[in-house]
């Protein structure tokens, strides 16, 4: 079994964006974590981080058929934007969890409406680079009662 972790626009920048809002985690570092985590489940993790859209829907496209079990992604700035993304996973039928660093509901009014919430599994919001490990967590129970 395998699980993708999708990171959108400007995680790259994870670490040294904003760190007041975001941390001073590394995007590599969570990337570790959360294959570490996978690896003691004897769960693979594949990672992608794109700041094009484009290229998170034709990865998503891949997941359809790739063996991906599950997905955790950060949309990043594409939460609140993406009715592509959207239709990627609604095409991809693979069941997911949304992750944000921040909370995004105590943030600027533009930040409070996804278009990936209402069909994601879950979302886990304002618990900083833990929260991917949560998702982490919760995928991995997801992945046991499949």
């Amino acid at each position: 079994m395998s699980v993708l972790l999708i990171n959108g626009p400007n995680l790259n920048m994870l670490g040294t964006r904003q760190p007041e809002i975001y941390g001073s985690t590394t995007l590599a570092d969570v990337e570790a974590a959360v294959r570490a985590q996978g690896e003691a489940a004897g769960v693979s993790v594949e990672c992608f981080q794109s700041n094009y859209e484009g290229a998170i829907v034709e990865r998503l496209h891949a997941a359809r058929t790739d063996g991906t079990a599950f997905i955790i992604i950060n949309p990043g700035a594409f939460t609140h934007t993406s009715v592509a993304i959207r239709d990627a996973f609604a095409a991809a039928e693979v069941p997911f969890a949304e992750v944000h660093i921040s909370n995004v509901h105590k943030r600027e009014p533009f930040r409070h409406h996804s278009y990936l919430s209402d069909i994601a599994v879950g979302v886990m919001a304002g618990f900083g680079t833990l929260g991917y490990n949560l998702a982490m967590t919760f995928a991995l129970q997801e992945l046991k009662t499949a």
